[in-house]
């Protein structure tokens, strides 16, 4: 599916995508600007839920039946998929979640309920960054507020990167977590994760790491990486929605406690106590989504065949020729890093005085569908002195020709509203 080294066959990929061949209600062809809020799902995950649900659908775990052999065999062979593409040293740390916002509660939620070493407690630290999605905030936050601990944070620079100018006064022996993000979603950031990581555990501290923009975007190597949990989502990689992944170390998530209570993640229940079964089991209670599931991994064979080194090599062309466009746009501010260096595909900005929404209002008129908001990131806007942005973000599908039309659409914006 290449045309030459790090070059996708860009307009054979679009052939994959039925939504790319739709034209709205004014006849306009869609042009898909918002993959990193989700990205479009291509025809062979489309029929993987399709068959799932119309030859196999069965509850996983329960049934002595056919149907639930089958099930839980795609189920289960989902979770070797995904370890497989990111790399997880061991299946059973492959733990499926509903989105990368439950995987990160799981993971807030289990450290305050546990005891020592691992648990949060009174005097302890946890360490995030001002560009973390709110997913991987609010958890800390809450964390923090019922154990009596600390939440402390990384800046960031002017240029939008993470200011870890004083990463030995933030990561201390009182350090109990360091939770960051890989690849920002409004700034596009791509940080220095595993200096951090390597940081966090000399001071025998637990690395978290929010993938949900990384993994899509570039090849990811959990073990080489050496976190102790890495969160991503299934809707972000061309898979359903519904889906998210927490990858942890086993031999830790076995010393945690569970995070919901349910059928299937237990061992035994009497009236007076109950055991639990191991990782990864124990923390996906109830009937768990199976058909996502299903279809995530039909994702993953999908980008598997495209190949990721490819689909990075596509991302960062894409965003530094998205970059040099809309730096022609007068009256245009970017807000983190203006060129594609560690930099991922979501870019955002402002435009001279105008919302966001006017912008995106405008833009999707003529068939532009971009974000407009705070991008569940309210404090990285806060640090560029904003309420909100308008975003644009490519992926594997999107063309030059898609990024010019922005840049014109945007020259559009302006004559519409007066601006300069």
């Amino acid at each position: 599916m290449t045309n030459g080294p790090g070059l996708l066959d860009v307009e054979k990929i679009r052939k994959d995508f039925p939504i790319l061949e739709r034209r709205l209600s004014d006849g306009r062809a869609l042009i898909y600007l918002d993959s990193a809020n989700t990205s479009q799902k291509p025809q062979s995950v489309i029929d993987a839920l399709i068959e799932h649900y119309a030859l196999h659908n069965a509850n996983v775990a329960r049934a002595a039946h056919q149907l639930g052999e089958e099930a839980t065999a795609a189920y289960e062979g989902a979770r070797d998929k995904v370890a497989a593409f990111v790399g997880a040293p061991d299946r059973d740390g492959v733990i499926f979640t509903k989105n990368a916002s439950e995987a990160l509660n799981l993971v807030a939620n289990t450290l305050a309920w546990a005891g020592e070493p691992y648990g949060i407690g009174p005097g302890d630290e946890v360490v995030v960054s001002e560009m973390e999605h709110h997913s991987n905030i609010v958890p800390w936050q809450l964390a923090c507020e019922r154990r009596g601990a600390k939440l402390r944070w990384f800046g960031i620079t002017d240029e939008g990167r993470l200011d870890i100018s004083n990463i030995d006064e933030l990561i201390t022996e009182r350090t109990k977590v360091v939770s960051l993000v890989w690849v920002s979603n409004a700034l596009g950031t791509v940080n220095p994760v595993a200096d951090i990581v390597r940081r966090a555990h000399q001071v025998g501290a637990l690395a978290v790491v929010d993938a949900s923009q990384a993994v899509p975007q570039m090849p990811v190597d959990v073990a080489a990486l050496g976190a102790d949990f890495v969160a991503f989502t299934g809707h972000k990689l061309c898979g359903p929605t519904g889906i998210g992944v927490l990858c942890g170390r086993p031999e830790l998530l076995a010393e945690l406690p569970p995070f919901l209570g349910g059928g299937e993640m237990i061992e035994t229940v009497r009236m007076e106590r109950s055991t639990y079964a191991a990782p990864p089991h124990r923390f996906e209670a109830g009937t768990p989504p199976i058909a996502q599931a299903v279809g995530l991994g039909a994702a993953l064979d999908y980008l598997s065949a495209v190949g990721m080194d490819a689909i990075a090599a596509h991302e960062q062309a894409i965003t530094a020729y998205a970059l040099e466009g809309l730096k022609t746009v007068t009256g245009l501010r970017i807000l983190g890093p203006d060129t594609a260096v560690d930099r991922g595909g979501a870019i955002s900005f402002e435009l001279a005085d105008l919302h966001p929404h006017d912008v995106g209002q405008v833009l999707d008129a003529r068939g532009i569908a971009v974000r407009a908001g705070h991008h569940c990131a309210r404090p990285a806007h806060a640090r560029f002195g904003v309420v909100a942005s308008t975003r644009a973000s490519a992926y594997l599908y999107t063309t030059p020709a898609e990024i010019d039309a922005l840049v014109d659409g945007l020259e559009v914006v302006k004559r519409y509203f007066g601006a300069s």
